[in-house]
């Protein structure tokens, strides 16, 4: 399994936020390149940057602070937040993004997430954040009566390279991940599933890997800053 460090960013600052709500903020690094940089010298393999602003606008709008992170680092990123049209994908591939993430189009428009897919072979991942087992957009805004799993199987045959499954209420809130949310969506699919929201110590981490699915990964980010969640040991826990 994989260790995503989350850098959220909101208004050039690398954030987090308490179950996705914008006006519940704590600012953690104002310099989220040098964030980023502190990650990679510990051992994380993987990035995982959030466009908070972008998310709401429908637009990049932390674009700066991205592409100083792909200058600064070497190790492959994925985006998410914002990114809703070939153009975007485009841009962001073009300037060095390993992997983009498209959410609320997943729902809106899944033939972008389809043709975007076949464009770009291994780069595209879909995000699919829910609360109470129905998928949320526009920032987690806005709530569908889509259901996770059914929205996950409808991509199934199309060449996306991994699926970032959020539960909102766990979000930022440290208190564990939905672990068997997590799994029975894992099961469900071959698409490989990372987890997030919750992920607040390395027994969480432990958990996940042994939930009786296979995981590609988990992403963690207030329990990184707040030293929760120890970067060393957890690392050793999932490369074990």
């Amino acid at each position: 399994m994989i260790l995503y460090p989350a850098i959220d960013l909101k208004d050039g600052n690398a954030v987090r936020l308490l179950h996705g709500d914008m006006d519940k903020e704590t600012v953690f690094n104002e310099n989220p390149a040098a964030q980023a940089l502190e990650f990679v010298e510990a051992g994380c393999e993987w990035l995982h940057l959030v466009d908070l602003n972008g998310a709401f606008a429908g637009i990049p709008i932390n674009a700066t602070p991205v592409e100083e992170i792909l200058k600064q680092t070497n190790v492959p990123a994925q985006l998410g937040g914002g990114i809703r049209d070939m153009a975007t994908i485009e841009r962001w591939i073009s300037k060095g993004l390993s992997r983009v993430i498209l959410g609320t189009v997943a729902v809106e428009n899944p033939d972008l997430v389809r043709e975007a897919a076949k464009e770009f072979p291994g780069k595209v991942a879909v995000g699919i954040d829910a609360r109470n087992g129905k998928v949320a957009t526009k920032g987690w805004a806005e709530e569908t009566d889509v259901d996770v799993i059914d929205l996950a199987k409808s991509f199934e045959d199309d060449g996306v390279c991994a699926i970032i499954y959020t539960d909102i209420l766990r979000d930022g809130a440290m208190k564990g991940p939905n672990v068997e949310a997590t799994a029975a969506l894992a099961k469900s699919v071959s698409i490989p599933v990372i987890a997030s929201g919750g992920v607040s110590s390395v027994e969480d981490l432990k958990a996940l890997k042994n939930c009786g699915a296979e995981l590609n990964g988990a992403i963690s980010g207030r329990a990184l800053y707040d030293g929760a969640i120890d970067l060393g040991e957890a690392l050793k826990v999932l490369k074990a």
